[in-house]
């Protein structure tokens, strides 16, 4: 068992702040990443529930047209960063395609620090529920160090500067801002077709179930959802955590799992480039909402 902590024990050895890039792909690619994965698309998926993204996003029609191609791109291009780093050639190409999609269209720098915040905190709450085993603290601090970076190279003024002011913006910012709207419905339901897609058609009804089982009450609010029963939230809650027990008695990894590797990830066959993923919007219409203020640093 103690091979099992070997990749912890190097983190720890490593400094949050000079190493943070170098520990989260250790701790993203290495230790969690089927939790990665599941986390970032909660932290994608809740931002539906701000009206003024989801309406956005269901006005693109991207994510309802096209709702796989629009999964594949978001992970492809935010996981290239984490596996080569910011200054590579990847890394260079993958944040100026992200900016070069948001600069077409207007959103509130707000609502763009918030997507952020997902990033930094679903993660570290889904972990500490359902991993095998918690996230340390320096995991912690160098993910908050890691987004940091990532805002500043897409133009995100008033970044939080630490996990604990990450936590804090998320949880003040959907308590002002979760509410119905019509077009993040759509969004939602796009989004939650697409994942029962994955998996054989007769289990779509379960696998739907079991996701909004997985969903607190103000997200299932803001969407117009019914709550699931006490039973089969309890079940479904049960069975991930049950996982990550049994993922616990497992050898460690000895290989990197980036997204690109991600089974979900079915658009490109054939591989792809970085450069030509994503849409090339023209301002105001069909593409991503979100324009970003100074994309100078990935140019």
């Amino acid at each position: 068992m103690a091979g099992r902590f070997e990749q912890l024990a190097r983190i720890r050895r490593m400094d949050p702040h000079e190493d943070a890039s170098e520990i989260y792909r250790l701790c993203s690619a290495y230790e969690f990443p089927w939790d990665f994965a599941r986390a970032l698309e909660l932290a994608l998926y809740r931002t539906y529930a701000v009206p003024s993204i989801g309406r956005l996003l269901a006005e693109t029609a991207e994510f309802t047209h096209r709702p796989q191609k629009r999964y594949d791109d978001t992970a492809l291009l935010l996981d290239a960063v984490v596996e080569h780093g910011f200054d590579s050639r990847q890394g260079r190409t993958a944040i100026r395609r992200i900016n070069q999609m948001h600069r077409s269209y207007d959103i509130t720098n707000d609502d763009m620090r918030y997507v952020l915040c997902t990033f930094v905190v679903i993660p570290r709450r889904w972990i500490d529920a359902y991993g095998w085993r918690r996230m340390s603290r320096h995991e912690t601090v160098a993910s908050a160090v890691h987004y940091r970076t990532l805002g500043r190279h897409m133009g995100i003024k008033d970044i939080p500067g630490s996990y604990e002011e990450f936590e804090a913006c998320l949880d003040a910012y959907e308590q002002a801002h979760f509410a119905w709207d019509e077009g993040a419905r759509r969004v939602s339901d796009a989004t939650l077709d697409l994942m029962a897609s994955w998996y054989p058609r007769p289990l779509a009804p379960v696998l739907r179930a079991g996701t909004l089982a997985l969903l607190d009450e103000p997200l299932l609010r803001a969407f117009g959802y019914a709550p699931p029963s006490p039973v089969t939230r309890a079940v479904v809650r049960r069975a991930v955590r049950l996982r990550g027990r049994a993922v616990r008695l497992l050898p460690p990894r000895r290989a990197p799992h980036h997204a690109r590797q991600n089974r979900e990830i079915k658009g490109y066959p054939n591989g792809y480039r970085l450069a030509d993923l994503g849409t090339r919007p023209a301002p105001g219409l069909r593409g991503c909402p979100v324009r970003h203020i100074d994309t100078s640093a990935a140019e």
